[in-house]
């Protein structure tokens, strides 16, 4: 629960800065804000990694580039799906899951690392080497 949790966070972390960021990327009110971070949530973890399976020829041949346009087709779908977040063509949508992306990639670093640290602590209590004779 956790992971779904820190992941929704992140992921409404790297979609609000969108917004603010790029223009072409806006939203109505807050709560189709977050509306689409929960959306953009699900897909990505359900949708994307069909499409990157099924593109995976696309991706090597692009060296990842064709992962950009993924995500703003996902970006879109979003858009799409939730009344009140407005993605005005394909330029913002491409801008705007490439800050999603870097900031996605960032913050789950991040978070990853702290949690899976705080794991081994807990799992693993230091003792003293056996000698084997």
């Amino acid at each position: 629960m956790t992971g779904w949790l820190t992941r929704i966070l992140v992921t409404g972390i790297a979609v609000f800065l969108a917004i603010s960021i790029v223009p072409g990327i806006e939203v109505q009110s807050w709560s189709a804000g977050l509306a689409a971070v929960l959306v953009l949530t699900i897909l990505n973890a359900l949708v994307r990694p069909i499409l990157y399976v099924m593109s995976l020829p696309l991706i090597l041949l692009t060296f990842g580039l064709f992962m950009v346009i993924i995500n703003a087709v996902l970006l879109e779908l979003v858009a799409y799906l939730v009344k009140g977040f407005i993605v005005t063509g394909l330029w913002p949508a491409m801008l705007g899951s490439l800050v999603i992306s870097i900031v996605t990639t960032i913050l789950t670093a991040m978070t990853s690392t702290q949690i899976y640290s705080a794991r081994l602590d807990d799992r693993h209590e230091r003792r003293p080497p056996r000698i084997i004779n």
